[in-house]
């Protein structure tokens, strides 16, 4: 297959790099207070966006089958908030004796305690054709732990809540009456998916490049992001190995929601956290770099495994239902 046919045919990923570019070469475009207003445009539009569009492709019988799948939130909830953070304290304490800018390795191990993502699981198990419900309800349990948490996160959260949860029921009350329509003309849900999840992509790199106040050692850069690349693609395919196993009871699907799931963190919840947790620390900007990192790398990381996550689901699917058919017996 020639470079131009793949490039049309995985125009997702060539949307990144184009999008990566612009960034590296305009970064002033879509910082907050920018021409974008990421601020306005992403926090609210885009993120509610991508829930409304959940909400209004989500069958209602699949969002609530997916809030009864306990087993499979309990894996996702307790690989996310108890296994991350655990390895990467372990794994710190190794790098502790090393050069590496001791900040950075902060900022690493608040990454590990960050909560699941708002928007980019969502969009990118969508992109696969995964449990999207499955994806949808962590983050809805997540909201409603928080709601009595302190003042602080509770203005958090109820900003999430109304950018999460309340597009999802509404996008839930408009397919309840435009249901044949949208299942006779199958509108490219995806797609819309995708595309917001470029700008996305675009506004949080424009962030990265943008930063004035980050003034750190190459050598640690560049080991942070070998470290958080590598820590991502080990975590996925430990969740793809337990969410696999014939004893699991997760269907293909699952697995998908949960690779991208458990392994993904917040920026949208971190940066708040960080700024009320770390308020006053002169050092606050050197312990946001791993969060700034992580963010476009997880995505830009699933976005480029997308088309090989969903050949293994599709394949693996037919597999399945093929052991399920019932055997002709053959005549003597």
């Amino acid at each position: 297959m020639g470079l131009l046919e793949r490039l049309r045919k995985d125009w997702f990923i060539a949307g990144i790099v184009l999008v990566i570019a612009a960034a590296r070469l305009e970064p002033a475009v879509g910082v907050k207070g920018g021409p974008l207003k990421p601020e306005i445009t992403i926090t609210y539009i885009a993120v509610s966006a991508i829930f409304f569009n959940s909400g209004l492709s989500l069958k209602t019988e699949e969002l609530t089958s997916a809030l009864m799948h306990v087993k499979l939130h309990l894996f996702v909830q307790i690989f996310t908030l108890a296994f991350f953070p655990t390895a990467i304290w372990l794994f710190l304490q190794l790098l502790s004796i090393t050069p590496i800018n001791e900040w950075l390795l902060k900022g690493l191990q608040t990454v590990g305690c960050m909560p699941p993502p708002v928007s980019s699981a969502v969009i990118l198990t969508k992109a696969v054709g995964g449990n999207e419900g499955i994806v949808v309800t962590p983050l809805l349990l997540l909201l409603f732990l928080g709601s009595s948490s302190s003042v602080p996160f509770t203005s958090i959260f109820s900003q999430l809540f109304m950018t999460v949860v309340v597009p999802l029921i509404i996008g839930q009350i408009v397919r309840r009456y435009i249901r044949d329509w949208l299942e006779r003309k199958k509108p490219p849900f995806g797609a819309i998916s995708s595309c917001v999840l470029l700008m996305i992509i675009y506004t949080t790199f424009c962030d990265t490049f943008a930063n004035p106040n980050i003034d750190l050692d190459k050598f640690s850069l560049i080991v942070i992001v070998f470290i958080i690349f590598s820590v991502q693609m080990s975590f996925m395919f430990l969740t793809f190995l337990f969410s696999t196993r014939n004893d699991s009871g997760f269907t293909p699907a699952d697995t998908v929601a949960i690779i991208f799931c458990s392994t993904h963190k917040s920026l949208t919840l971190g940066i708040p956290m960080l700024k009320i947790v770390f308020a006053g620390y002169e050092h606050l900007s050197l312990i946001s770099v791993p969060l700034l990192i992580y963010h476009p790398a997880q995505i830009l990381l699933g976005s480029l495994l997308v088309p090989t996550i969903k050949s293994w689901m599709v394949s693996r699917q037919k597999a399945l239902k093929l052991t399920r058919q019932p055997k002709v017996p053959v005549k003597v």
